[in-house]
């Protein structure tokens, strides 16, 4: 007989131990080795047994136990100094505090569909969520005021296990709230807070909102999981990317309306600021835009001025590399959500649809959508920066790509959640700041380590990972139906003296999980050496929808299956945080082969560089800025093949010749006094020491704050002064602007100071007269672009002047400035003319521009 509803009774806890409760609410357990540590003593058996899981523990710890540990002075005094350390690490001047930025914000929202904080709190389904958690706990350590807003998804993403074919199977186990470490928001009579929103035909989708305490950072979850909505509407949160499309775009509407909604509901219980800066991670939450311009138009703004206000204080961050990962919906499902019986007056439908526009006029796209909401964005690496600056340059016609103004933040992992304790004790072995250390200098000193100690402690991590694997895998081949006799063999998977290969990350085709298996044959060989033999060991899920993803985990395991290298590769069924841990620090090798340039960053090998694995990578996302030739391997690309399977033929054979040739052999080239590899150690330590701070979320989230968030907040606090007088202001710029831009032209451009050959050292003045089309001089840049350009005149990497006013010309004002020639060659310029605004971000704001 199953339960109707579930729900979790949590301990009652003596007064002595109270503060274990305020301890589990708090997540920064979740990288916090002593309160871990403080935990599994409760009951250590009961903690395996709960896989790490505090509220679990609470839950079902013995009462005598509870009554035993109050009573244990050792055990209250321990718990005593970790809540201490707590109150400290939450009311401490950190990082953002210690700065002192002119203009920093106050608070600062960060949107995500997904949140990767721990294996107990399953909210997330591969790199972005975990991206996300990660960037809330950095800024806890940094003492960045963020709130993160997000969705509670009462099924998570999915479990996933295998059938005896090896195809992928998915469950979705209910997830209980009061079972997890959440507390619900609340007013101040204890009354549950609820957010609504609008849907069509008169309908209303309600939500509760529960609150995850991130370290410093609260996280607001909204739930639609409550008895004022109807079933339809009470399902809107069931799962993590599931449902059909209408399903989808009421994910995203209750995300971003409904997430301001939670915020301001949020500032008024707690009474903490209102944020000034909104960031959006990835399209999903990109109606945050539209309900602050609603909140706007009733201050009696227009549509425009709103618009603009909006935009100030929004950064936009995308994530995908193509076109077919952005969320799309049909236009006319757009237009019913935001139009008809359920529009907003003063936000006319048609405004909002212009938002979405995209080359096929039935869809409505998300990521336009951000980008034009946002008066900042960027990409994730800087490869990914320029393949989304010719991705979107469409939105900017007129501009080179180079000029569209979306920047890029490398992705950054953070340290204390992913680097194993067994690498922190190793450089606490040399005097100096610890591994963690906010200025990241403890990653020098392992430098200085001998090398059998840096091959000891990796021997160490290895061989927790075989174990973890012989576990894994005896529990995948039960529920795939074999009986326990059959399994005696999984005590020879792995062997912990074996050059070990990680590959983990989500199933879609362009990671190329089976790229591995081109020429299987070859694989065995490899994997069998008789004197350099490799061991692989394989995760990762496919979306449930993904029949082609589950294809290509079913070809890995059916090959894994094989009994005569099933002690060498292994598939683990479901990846999680958890499992995560075990494969970042036990591989020796962490291997990524996507199609080149569709990896937006994969933060995953930076998690296994900073255990002192080596990447084995194609030079995409993160990979493609830091390989430096001494932290990994790159494998070689086809780029410009145009057959998929001739490049992948290629692609795979220079990773096996890599593997034969150059891993292998340094692998297993041991030194005949101690046995450590030698040029392996020195391959892990300048990992470690060069690559560990490059690769630090504390990097990517300090990058945001000064290059992002505090101009965001200065802009947002400028165009709100004097009543938002701003916003009015630059929204009757803009619109006089595009009205007078057609008449805007370069009418005529010559230049003076060359002799008949040009040298050197010489100055070139550029003069050029310009029609304003009835702008004023101020209203405008006229910019010279010059430098070497090539065999079809395209100026290579331009510098640009500004030219100044000059008098008056035949037909316009005239303008001049002074080009100096720096260097030999061909040489070439060009003027334009581009709008100019104090509360511009970039000249590229409006994707107006008059050339020659």
């Amino acid at each position: 007989m199953r339960a109707l509803r579930r729900f979790t009774v949590r301990a009652q806890l003596p007064e002595q131990l109270a503060p274990l409760g305020e301890l589990v609410l708090n997540l920064r357990w979740s990288w916090h080795p002593e309160t871990l540590d403080l935990f599994e003593s409760v009951d250590p058996e009961l903690w395996r047994a709960t896989k790490g899981d505090p509220v679990r523990l609470l839950g079902e710890v013995d009462h005598d136990r509870l009554v035993a540990l109050a009573a244990d002075r050792r055990f209250v005094r321990r718990l005593t100094d970790i809540a201490d350390d707590l109150q400290d690490y939450l009311s401490a001047d950190l990082w953002y505090q210690r700065q002192q930025l002119p203009g920093a914000p106050a608070a600062i929202a960060y949107f995500s569909p997904e949140f990767g904080i721990t294996e107990v709190l399953p909210q997330y389904s591969g790199g972005l969520g975990i991206l996300a958690g990660d960037h809330l706990k950095t800024a806890s350590d940094l003492g960045v005021p963020i709130i993160g807003v997000g969705l509670l998804y009462r099924a998570g993403y999915f479990v996933q296990s295998l059938s005896r074919d090896g195809w992928q199977q998915e469950r979705y186990p209910g997830i209980d709230p009061h079972g997890l470490p959440l507390t619900q928001l609340t007013d101040a009579a204890g009354v549950p807070v609820k957010v609504a929103v609008g849907l069509p035909e008169g309908r209303t989708l309600h939500a509760q909102i529960w609150k995850a305490q991130v370290g410093r950072v609260p996280l607001l979850l909204l739930d639609s999981d409550v008895e004022d909505n109807q079933p339809a509407e009470r399902g809107v949160t069931d799962r993590l990317y599931g449902g059909g499309t209408d399903h989808r775009l009421l994910q995203e509407m209750l995300l971003g309306i409904g997430g301001v909604r939670a915020l301001r509901a949020y500032a008024a219980v707690t009474g903490t600021p209102t944020p000034e800066v909104y960031h959006t991670n990835e399209g999903h939450a990109g109606f945050l835009g539209l309900e602050r311009i609603r909140e706007l138009v009733e201050t009696g703004l227009s549509f425009d001025e709103a618009l603009e206000a909006a935009r100030a204080g929004t950064l936009f961050t995308t994530h995908t590399p193509v076109p077919a990962g952005i969320d799309r919906f049909p236009r006319d499902l757009v237009a019913r959500h935001f139009g008809g019986d359920n529009s907003w007056p003063g936000v006319p439908v048609e405004r909002v649809l212009e938002l979405g526009v995209e080359s096929d006029p039935n869809v409505f796209n998300m990521a336009h959508m951000g980008l034009r909401l946002a008066q900042r964005s960027n990409g994730v690496s800087k490869l990914h920066g320029i393949v989304s600056r010719e991705m979107f340059a469409g939105l900017w016609s007129g501009f080179d790509s180079a000029e569209v103004p979306i920047g890029s933040v490398t992705n950054g992992v953070h340290a204390p959640t992913w680097v194993s304790r067994a690498v922190i004790e190793l450089a606490d072995r040399q005097p100096g700041p610890g591994l963690l250390a906010d200025d990241a200098a403890g990653f020098a000193k392992i430098s200085a380590l001998p090398d059998e100690v840096i091959w000891a402690t990796r021997r160490q991590l290895r061989e927790r990972l075989v174990g973890e694997v012989r576990r894994r895998v005896r529990a995948s081949w039960l529920e795939r139906g074999a009986a326990p006799g059959e399994l005696d063999w999984v005590e020879s998977v792995f062997d912990p003296d074996v050059l070990t290969i990680g590959f983990a990350r989500r199933v879609p085709s362009y990671k190329r999980l089976t790229l591995m298996l081109r020429d299987s044959d070859r694989l065995r060989r490899l994997l069998l050496h008789p004197q350099r033999p490799i061991q692989m060991v394989i995760a990762g899920k496919a979306h449930p929808a993904d029949d082609g993803g589950k294809q290509l985990v079913q070809q890995i395991v059916q090959f894994a299956d094989d009994p005569a290298v099933r002690a060498r590769i292994v598939f683990l069924p479901d990846y999680d945080i958890g499992m995560a841990r075990f494969l970042y620090s036990g591989s020796d090798v962490w291997l990524n082969n996507p199609l080149r340039p569709l990896e937006a960053c994969g933060t995953s090998g930076m998690k296994a560089a900073l255990n002192g694995c080596l990447n084995l990578s194609i030079r995409d996302g993160w990979w493609d800025e830091m390989f430096d030739g001494q932290n990994g391997w790159a494998i070689p690309t086809a780029d410009g093949v145009e057959d998929p399977d001739r490049r992948d033929d290629i692609e795979s054979a220079a990773l096996y010749d890599l593997l034969e040739n150059t891993v292998a052999p340094r692998f297993y080239d041991r030194d005949a006094g101690d046995g450590a590899p030698r040029r392996w150690t020195a391959m892990v330590k300048h990992t470690l020491s060069s690559l560990g701070p490059q690769v630090l979320a504390s990097r990517m989230v300090q990058e945001y704050v000064e290059r992002y968030y505090v101009p965001a907040g200065v802009s947002a606090r400028t165009v709100a002064a004097d009543g938002l007088a701003g916003a009015r202001d630059l929204a009757a710029w803009k619109s006089r602007v595009r009205a007078a831009w057609p008449g805007v032209r370069v009418l005529n451009v010559d230049s003076a100071g060359l002799g008949d050959t040009p040298q050197v050292g010489q100055s070139l003045v550029v003069r050029a007269t310009i029609d304003l089309g009835g702008l004023a001089p101020d209203d405008v840049d006229v910019l010279a672009s010059y430098g070497r350009i090539d065999q079809t005149d395209r100026i290579l990497a331009p510098e640009v002047l500004s030219l100044q006013l000059a008098g008056e010309g035949e037909g316009g004002p005239r303008y001049e400035g002074t080009i100096p020639l720096g260097r030999t060659g061909p040489f070439g310029y060009t003027v334009r003319v581009l709008p100019r605004h104090r509360l511009t971000a970039s000249v590229a704001e409006l994707g107006l521009v008059a050339n020659p």
